[in-house]
């Protein structure tokens, strides 16, 4: 298959008059190479007054805010992380960096995410924090997840790196645990090449990750320069996740008569979504395995990928502790399929388009 010149996806990230003017202004009053100006300052306080949390510590990735989060949440040598066995491997390297063990538990059926139910079996005296993440556009259930967690005395951490912007019974992702994750990487909803930030309302774990990430200077610094071209694509957030969202309804209905891609997007009144990678299950692997249909789906124009490797299926047994056989993740590591956030911007005759070629 050759690339469809009518289904290119917009470049990303995307160059509008608000960031041309934020970058044409750093040029000028010289902000974009100091240590400190007020673009940092300005961005903690609109992601505070966006998430309505308290405190807000900048950083320099999404996997670099995980670590912080992690270690301002005491959590030590020996003790034990648990987290969903489809996730990104990131975290899973995070809880091993800060020297404890991460416990895999499944996820819920068909879809990405933590399944609150198996938390509790998965608590022991050592279980110090919980990362639960909001994937491929389907939310975790979060406010469960906390219950059970608040229950056994554990921290819960909010991965919210693929959702800026989305809520749950309007409160927004990254707000809801005890901390809460953002990433600003290059391919993000919110992007500065790099970057991350931490958000909480407990003042204990602020202050810890305050007395970590302080030593004569911040050890882990998001730049003046970043925080300048996120603050007109954070204005812009909710507006354009408005418009990713019409555009997975019309994915949605153009699918709907198609067995061999299924779209893994819940549909609840409570939730407003977020849009990163849009997930399928792929069940057409008798005709042609799914990394075949994803290749010839790349070669067409449209970044269709595999999902993530479930973490049990791609590290040694020794690095971590399972909490049953994971049927579901496994489930996810073989059919999963993600569709990158750019093609959601495009206009309907595209979507129509990537549709036709997605039915095929």
């Amino acid at each position: 298959m050759t690339m469809d010149p009518e289904v290119t996806p917009p470049p990303w990230p995307l160059t509008d008059e608000r960031i041309r003017a934020a970058m044409e202004s750093m040029l000028s009053d010289g902000s974009w190479g100091r240590y400190h100006g007020p673009h940092c300052d300005a961005l903690r306080s609109e992601l505070a007054t966006f998430h309505g949390t308290e405190h807000v510590h900048l950083c320099s990735s999404g996997t670099s805010a995980i670590e912080l989060a992690l270690r301002a949440a005491n959590v030590s040598p020996g003790d034990e992380v648990v987290l969903a066995a489809y996730d990104y491997k990131a975290n899973f390297a995070n809880v091993l960096t800060v020297g404890a063990k991460p416990v895999l538990i499944d996820t819920l059926p068909g879809i990405p995410v933590m399944d609150p139910e198996q938390l509790a079996a998965a608590m022991t005296p050592g279980t110090k924090a919980v990362i639960s993440s909001h994937l491929h556009g389907c939310m975790a259930p979060i406010d469960q997840i906390v219950e059970v967690a608040h229950r056994n005395e554990v921290v819960v951490i909010e991965d919210a790196c693929q959702v800026p912007g989305a809520s749950i019974n309007n409160r927004r992702a990254g707000a809801i645990g005890d901390v809460g994750v953002l990433s600003f990487g290059g391919s993000k909803l919110l992007t500065a090449g790099r970057g991350g930030a931490v958000l909480t309302q407990n003042a204990g774990i602020a202050q810890r990750l305050r007395l970590y990430t302080q030593r004569g200077n911040d050890a882990y610094p998001l730049s003046e320069m970043q925080a300048a071209v996120l603050l007109p694509q954070l204005q812009q957030l909710d507006e354009r996740n408005q418009q990713r969202s019409q555009a997975v309804e019309k994915i949605r209905e153009a699918l709907s008569s198609t067995s061999a891609l299924q779209l893994i997007a819940p549909v609840s009144e409570h939730v407003r979504p977020a849009w990163y990678k849009l997930a399928f299950h792929y069940n057409g692997a008798e005709s042609e395995s799914r990394d075949d249909f994803a290749r010839r789906m790349r070669s067409a124009g449209i970044a269709l990928d595999p999902g993530f490797s479930a973490l049990h299926l791609t590290h040694a047994k020794s690095r971590f502790r399972p909490v049953g056989s994971l049927p579901n993740a496994s489930q996810l590591h073989d059919q999963l399929l993600t569709l990158h956030h750019p093609v959601l911007l495009s206009g309907d005759a595209t979507l129509r388009r990537v549709a036709d070629l997605l039915r095929t």
